[in-house]
């Protein structure tokens, strides 16, 4: 048998923890000195003691076979304590909002008095925590931050003086009826209604079609084609004019339109000599001497050897030959920088 196992191996059986006698048999010689036989024995018998218990050597290992139960015990109640103490741990450190604050659970009570008075629950630090759904048929004021950590629906309008959205957002229907303040860049996907007027103080780009009944801007830059599918109406002051020699006594001319296109009406008198019927004077001077187109209007126009001179503030309808005197005729001109 194992000696580990067996409490009575190797120790027990040695000599030195037991007493060991030693028992003669019958006939066998008495030896001198010998305690004499007890009455009712055979001569040269000697009564047997008791034998005694063998007594247990202390050891390293018989103290460790005793107290290693105790031991694992003690380590597994180690163990038990350390999961728990991670559990708790890990629950404080995923806490909701408002976790770190002490919370207060309403009675019935309580409830019933919030249901029919003006009070107040709690301390400032406290928590309410209402499990069940809430229902409030009159207004809620938030005198402090509002956070919500779920979805926020509106079921009808929702008023907001100010609303600052620092990540993506997503709206179906958007009607703003004061102003719009965008200080980044603005993708719009779908069509855009302007209702009343758009000001835009920067460059604009549209990638696809703009249609307005009417677009009005300081300066116009077309990178590609221009097509028109309606009529071209030049805007802009009437120009001013002077009246030139070669209209001959009594005679007049009128302009109307703008420094753009306009028309020339001339009426000549007694006497027309050669040189210019009318000097225009345009409204807004151009950057550069522009580009007149001349068309004489009537066949009393067309008989005129005339020709123009121009500058970047005027330009003059002129002939080389006198005009016949008495006579009505015009021209429309256009300009262009």
């Amino acid at each position: 048998m194992d000696a580990g196992n067996n409490p009575n191996s190797a120790d027990d059986s040695s000599l030195e923890g037991s007493t060991t006698v030693v028992e003669p048999t019958a006939g066998s010689p008495v030896v001198p000195g010998a305690p004499a036989a007890a009455p009712g024995q055979p001569a040269g018998d000697t009564a047997t003691p008791p034998t005694s218990q063998p007594k247990r050597r202390f050891s390293l290992r018989y103290l460790f076979r005793r107290f290693n139960i105790y031991l694992l015990a003690f380590i597994l109640l180690l163990v038990v304590a350390g999961v728990v103490g991670t559990i708790f741990y890990l629950k404080s450190q995923n806490g909701t909002i408002g976790s770190n604050v002490p919370s207060q659970a309403l009675t019935q009570d309580e409830l019933n008095q919030l249901a029919n008075s003006d009070v107040s629950v709690g301390e400032p630090q406290h928590t309410l925590n209402v499990q069940s759904n809430a229902v409030f048929a009159g207004s809620v004021l938030m005198r402090g931050n509002l956070q919500i950590a779920g979805t926020l629906q509106v079921g009808n309008n929702l008023a907001i003086n100010g609303v600052r959205v620092t990540g993506n957002s997503t709206f179906d229907d958007v009607q703003i009826t004061h102003s719009l303040s965008l200080t980044g860049n603005a993708s719009i996907q779908g069509q855009l209604n302007v209702q009343s007027n758009l000001g835009v103080n920067g460059t604009g780009t549209f990638q696809g079609a703009l249609s307005a009944p009417s677009i009005t801007v300081s300066a116009l830059q077309l990178n590609g084609n221009l097509n028109l599918t309606h009529h071209i109406t030049a805007g802009g002051g009437t120009p001013a004019r002077s009246n030139g020699s070669a209209l001959g006594g009594g005679g007049t001319a009128t302009v109307s339109g703008s420094d753009t296109a306009g028309s020339v009406n001339i009426n000549t008198g007694s006497s027309p000599g050669v040189g210019c019927f009318v000097t225009i004077t345009f409204a807004s001077a151009f950057n550069s001497t522009p580009h007149i187109v001349i068309t004489p209007v009537g066949a009393a126009a067309a008989g005129i050897d005339y020709y123009i001179t121009r500058t970047t503030t005027t330009f003059s309808i002129c002939t080389t030959s006198a005009a016949p005197g008495g006579t009505s005729f015009g021209f429309d001109y256009l300009a262009f920088d």
